[in-house]
C-alpha cells in the first residue's frame, strides 16, 4: 500500500491552492481510484471537489449549454435541455458505462479518463503513457481494441470515452481555473494525440481545474444522435462509434458535424465526411459516399484490420438514422 494524504476543498480557492502543492483533483473517483489500487498511479495528495459549485447546466447567452464539471453523467443524460436541444450527449452517455458508474461519475472526470488499453493497466508491460521510454507492448501484442488514426509509434490507444466524441463532433470548449486565472480551451486542442509523448493526455496545465464543458449554439433545427458498435450490449467499450448532427433546410444540408471514437488515439473528428455531406440534399445514395471518407489515413495493426471498414458502416448507418432519405 502506499501512503497518500486526503483534504476536502471547501471553495475553488482552496481546490487551487492544493493543486499548485501537487494535490490530484479527486470527485466520483470511478477513474483515479481504479488506477491507484493497480499502482498504474500513486497520488501523493488527492484533493476531493466534490462540494464545489460546480453541478449546474445551464443555457449560454447566445444559446448553447454550459455543463458545470461536476454535474454527473447520470444528471446530464436525464437533463431535459440536453436531452432536447442535443439527444446525442444523452445518448452516449447512456450508452456509456453502467448505471451505477453513470450515477458516480462526473462530466469533467470522464473527459480526464485515462485509457483502458490493457497494457497501460498491467504495470509489468512495457507502455509509454505510464512509463516514458519504455516501448509499446500494444504494437505487438493483441490490439483488437486498439486505434488506427491518430496513432504514433510510441502509442496506439484508444481514448475510452463516449461523450467526448459527441463533444468532440459538436466542437465544445472546456472551461478552466487555475493559477493564472480562467480560459477556454476548444475540445479539439484538450485531448492530445500521442506524438512522441504519449504521457501528456490533456492540455490542462499543472493546478488547473475543470469547470464545465460548453457546447455552442448550434442552428435550428438540428437532429442528433449516437450510434455504438460493441462486442457486447452493455458495459462495453466501443469497436467503433460514431456521433452525428445534421441541421437541413429547405431540403439541403447546411450544417454536418461528424466524429468518431473506439478508432482513435482521440475522438476523431471527420471534416472529409462533414464537406461531402454540406450543401447536398439528404438522399439515400449520399450517405455511402460521405461515410466512405471516414477512415482516410487509417493505419491498421495486426488484430484491427477490420476496423477501418466497420467505420465507415457505423459512420454510413448514423448518417441514415440521424438524417434519413427522401
Amino acid at each position: 500500500m502506499y501512503p497518500f494524504s486526503f483534504t476536502k476543498a471547501a471553495t475553488t480557492r482552496e481546490a487551487l491552492n492544493a493543486g499548485r502543492n501537487g494535490g490530484r483533483y479527486i470527485a466520483g473517483g470511478t477513474t483515479l481510484v481504479d488506477l491507484t489500487r493497480e499502482t498504474v498511479e500513486w497520488p501523493e495528495t488527492l484533493v476531493d471537489i466534490s462540494d464545489l459549485p460546480l453541478r449546474e447546466i445551464t443555457v449560454t447567452e447566445r444559446g448553447g449549454l454550459r455543463i458545470g464539471a461536476l454535474v454527473s453523467m447520470a444528471e446530464t443524460a436525464a437533463n431535459r435541455k440536453v436531452r432536447t436541444t442535443y439527444p446525442v450527449i444523452a445518448e452516449s452517455l447512456e450508452l456509456s458505462v453502467s448505471a451505477q458508474l453513470r450515477n458516480m461519475a462526473t462530466i469533467g472526470g470522464n473527459i480526464m479518463q485515462r485509457t483502458r488499453c490493457t497494457y497501460f493497466r498491467d504495470v509489468t508491460a512495457a507502455c509509454n503513457k505510464r512509463e516514458p521510454g519504455s516501448g509499446c507492448a500494444a504494437r505487438e501484442g493483441f490490439n483488437r481494441m486498439h486505434a488506427v488514426l491518430g496513432t504514433s509509434y510510441a502509442c496506439v490507444a484508444t481514448h475510452p470515452s463516449d461523450v467526448a466524441v459527441a463533444f468532440a463532433a459538436l466542437e465544445a470548449s472546456v472551461h478552466l481555473l487555475g493559477p493564472d486565472g480562467e480560459r477556454q480551451v476548444p475540445f479539439a486542442d484538450f485531448l492530445l494525440r500521442p506524438g512522441s509523448t504519449p504521457d501528456r493526455e490533456q492540455a490542462v496545465r499543472p493546478g488547473e481545474l475543470i469547470t464545465a464543458v460548453e457546447i455552442p449554439a448550434l442552428p435550428r433545427p438540428l437532429k442528433s444522435g449516437y450510434l455504438k458498435v460493441r462486442d457486447r450490449q452493455s458495459y462495453e467499450f466501443a469497436l467503433t462509434s460514431a456521433a452525428v448532427a445534421l441541421h437541413v433546410r429547405g431540403g439541403v444540408i447546411r450544417e454536418a458535424k461528424v466524429a468518431a471514437g473506439g478508432v482513435g488515439t482521440v475522438p476523431w473528428k471527420l471534416p472529409a465526411v462533414e464537406q461531402h455531406l454540406i450543401g447536398e440534399r439528404p438522399l439515400e445514395a449520399l450517405w455511402a459516399a460521405a461515410a466512405a471518407k471516414a477512415a482516410e489515413g487509417a493505419r491498421p495493426l495486426r488484430h484491427n484490420r477490420f476496423k477501418p471498414e466497420l467505420l465507415n458502416r457505423t459512420v454510413e448507418r448514423q448518417l441514415r438514422i440521424v438524417g434519413g432519405t427522401k
